[in-house]
């Protein structure tokens, strides 16, 4: 209807095939059409060569259409065209793009008539998942902390989330004012002079980070600088980020404890001198400990010409302790969806802004609609398709630190580590905690223990704990990384004692199931574990054939009782199996295809 109208009254559509788009070269002035739209409170794309971008979604209505019809100079009214068949001719229905293929077929999008109906189902599907409602959720290396609902509260507020990402800096500054304190405070944080918003995932900000690395190099003269150092127990995402960045990644050694081989790091940073890019390190380490040489480490990569890029996922045992600003770092991303309590899990949402120290603040991110970096500044590249990342979720973090305060926050990390240690050291009799500190004997905030002996001992692997810790009503830890057949636990500072002990008490009841069947009290192959996870379809059904008890199955603790049981709702299959042979239990896209 819009394109229509806008070509009688003499305006040309420059894409004649759209979805929900049309390129307009207008016939009024470009003066003209920003007045008229001001008038009507309507933003609208304007390209450097004169044309204009008009976007329609479902939630436009019939005075928009008028209100656009206005701006373009059509006398057009929408009613007096919606019934003219003319305009229909030139509508999808009538082209070739017309669907004729069924879809939506799948049962789930018509059998469920009423929001009643809807609201149970979804009922059903959140009745599968485990949460922080039921327990701590102790994946090591992802900070599951709590979410709070008041930090939340503001991404539901109108004026957070109508706003486009390219809306005009002057309709936006409420937002300008969060970014600014936000930027504010996470530089006061990290001792970083600048951040950036723009990148949506930790791994996205690491290749921003490494991008602006290598423009500052290149800026410089050095373009012949591609080589980045990566210690064996950095995050498995480093090298990737560094592969796509058009670095060439080389190993470093760790030693026995965990740390960084300094040896084999200044080795290898005064071979590659000259092409020497960045080293990248996550610190404390994803081993579990903090490396007590780390300033040395950034020294020696300075030395050589290179930048140090500290990756922030684990900042949680940093926050109000220590800035990686201060002792060497050049570059960070920033988790926010794990220090700063923005929730995160089945895909999103994320946001992994970069600190810089001011030297690479010129190369940060930019943009060629709404430039982050000052409306005259160079740009330099883009990683997300909106200016600020996913800003609508940024009121999270602000909200955090500012409830928190400094000496919150500090404590929130004091905790944090305290938590970890506590764990480690209740669990130390039964399992081996993999590295520690070798001067204070203790972990950072989170842990590995070792679990690689019961395979040979009971024929346990890693993968039985996990899934039998689902009996108990607990998430599994990190599982066989950073070293396979381990398990990593981080506490995060959310949880009390009491659920810090429950969780110690799964993992100890657990060592006692091993020790039943390295003893011959337990079958080898038809056991708690290897069975595991029992669901409520198989504990009360009327054939039970296991050499243990129902009860055992699902009730093997004290404070698993059955106002609190959380039942797993698919038994053990064979993941080695279900690996190779990828099923879809959704109908197939096209038919030709045999899934």
């Amino acid at each position: 209807v819009l394109k229509h109208g806008l070509q009688q009254d003499g305006n040309t559509l420059t894409n004649e095939l759209f979805f929900d788009t049309l390129r307009i070269e207008p016939k009024l002035s470009l003066d003209e059409i920003q007045r008229r739209a001001n008038e009507t409170q309507i933003n609208l794309r304007y390209f450097d060569d004169g044309a204009v971008g008009v976007s329609l979604d479902e939630t436009v209505v019939f005075a928009d259409i008028n209100d656009l019809f206005y701006i373009f100079g059509s006398w057009h009214k929408i009613e007096d065209l919606v019934n003219n068949p003319m305009v229909r001719e030139g509508s999808i229905s009538k082209s070739e793009f017309k669907r004729t293929s069924p879809f939506l077929t799948h049962s789930v999008f018509n059998s469920h008539h009423s929001e009643t109906r809807i609201v149970r189902y979804m009922k059903i599907l959140e009745n599968k998942d485990v949460s922080l409602v039921h327990s701590m959720i102790p994946l090591g290396s992802c900070t599951m902390k709590l979410n709070s609902t008041t930090e939340m509260m503001p991404c539901s507020f109108k004026h957070f989330t109508d706003i486009h990402p390219f809306a005009p800096l002057d309709q936006t500054l409420g937002y300008h004012q969060l970014f600014s304190e936000l930027e504010k405070d996470l530089c006061a944080i990290t001792g970083y002079d600048r951040i950036s918003f723009q990148p949506n995932s930790g791994a996205q900000g690491e290749y921003a980070g490494l991008r602006a690395i290598q423009c500052y190099h290149e800026a410089r003269g050095d373009k012949n600088r591609d080589v980045c150092l990566i210690p064996v127990s950095a995050h498995g995402t480093n090298p990737a980020s560094a592969q796509m960045a058009g670095m060439k990644v080389e190993p470093v050694r760790v030693k026995q404890d965990g740390s960084i081989d300094v040896d084999d790091l200044r080795a290898k940073a005064e071979k590659f001198s000259n092409r020497l890019s960045c080293f990248m390190i996550t610190y404390p380490s994803t081993n579990g400990v903090f490396e007590e040489t780390v300033a040395d480490v950034c020294d020696i990569i300075h030395k050589n010409g290179g930048q140090v890029y500290l990756d922030g996922a684990n900042m949680n045992a940093q926050v109000g302790l220590c800035r990686p600003g201060d002792y060497g770092s050049d570059v960070s991303h920033l988790n926010l969806h794990k220090t700063f309590c923005i929730p995160h899990g089945g895909g999103g949402p994320g946001m992994g802004p970069i600190g810089v120290k001011s030297h690479l603040a010129p190369f940060l991110p930019g943009h060629p609609v709404v430039n982050p970096l000052g409306e005259d500044s160079p740009t330099y590249g883009v990683v997300s398709a909106a200016p600020f990342g996913s800003s609508a979720i940024l009121p999270i973090s602000w909200a955090y630190i500012k409830m928190m305060g400094p000496r919150g926050l500090r404590k929130a990390t004091q905790v944090a580590i305290l938590n970890a240690n506590y764990m480690s050291k209740v669990l130390e009799a039964h399992y081996t905690t993999l590295f520690k500190s070798p001067s204070s004997n203790l972990v950072a905030h989170e842990f590995i223990i070792d679990v690689r002996e019961f395979k040979k001992t009971a024929n346990i692997e890693a993968a039985d704990i996990a899934k039998r810790l689902m009996d108990y009503g607990f998430h599994a830890p990190t599982m066989s990384w950073p070293v396979a057949g381990t398990l990593m636990i981080e506490p995060t500072e959310s949880e009390d004692k009491q659920e810090l002990d429950r969780f110690c008490e799964a993992l100890i009841s657990i060592r006692q199931e091993i020790r039943d069947i390295e003893e011959g009290r337990l079958d080898v192959r038809v056991n708690p574990l290897k069975m595991a996870p029992h669901t409520q379809e198989q504990v009360i059904s009327s054939s039970w054939e296991r050499p243990y008890s129902r009860e055992q199955a699902a009730f093997p603790a004290p404070f698993v009782r059955p106002e609190v049981k959380v039942w797993p709702t698919v038994a053990r299959i064979d993941d080695i199996y279900g690996d190779k042979h990828l099923v879809c239990t959704c109908p197939p896209i096209l038919d030709e295809y045999n899934y």
